[in-house]
């Protein structure tokens, strides 16, 4: 189990470390910029896409997860968050194709700029990941991907704190206590 999850830590560090930080930027202003921030994901994608959603509810922000039954219609100038490893989901490709068409701001993270679903974004963050057959042993399917994403979503957290001048007290007024 340590072989592994030293592979695995190692590679979701190299994959991170490929991401330009301008890109970075330009997500964290879009972000903040946005009146409305849907997210979508399917699958473990989607687990990720949730998880992000909380922590940007927790800033105070106004977020959907798309085919939630309380999503409201995305509008021109929402910003659509889609997370995709492939980029060829055909929901999530169709996803930002419709909203495009509505006027909408796309971010993506995927695994390459020059999927469908990077094709149809404004913003294009691209996680890179290793293709080799220890990675099919030792971090099957999207386990890299997946797990890379939910650490930079995380690491934009900080960023957009700053932005928008939060810390983790006002972060703790709204997160969910479950009684």
């Amino acid at each position: 189990m340590k072989d592994t999850t030293v592979y695995i830590l190692d590679e979701v560090r190299r994959t991170i470390e490929r991401v330009e930080e301008t890109v970075v930027s330009e997500i964290v202003e879009t972000l903040a910029a946005s009146p409305k921030i849907f997210i979508y994901g399917v699958g473990r994608s989607g687990l990720v896409g949730k998880a992000f959603a909380v922590r940007l509810v927790q800033m105070g922000l106004s977020v959907h997860f798309v085919g939630d039954t309380t999503t409201p219609i995305v509008k021109k100038g929402d910003l659509v968050f889609i997370i995709s490893n492939t980029g060829e989901t055909m929901s999530a490709v169709q996803t930002a194709n419709i909203v495009r068409r509505i006027g909408a701001i796309v971010i993506s993270i995927t695994g390459s700029t020059n999927s469908k679903l990077g094709i149809a974004s404004n913003i294009v963050l691209e996680l890179v990941q290793p293709r080799d057959d220890q990675k099919k042993r030792m971090a099957p399917l999207g386990t890299i991907f997946e797990l890379a994403s939910m650490v930079m979503l995380d690491s934009m957290i900080p960023l957009l704190m700053t932005r928008l001048n939060q810390d983790e007290t006002s972060l703790r007024r709204r997160h969910a206590i479950w009684v």
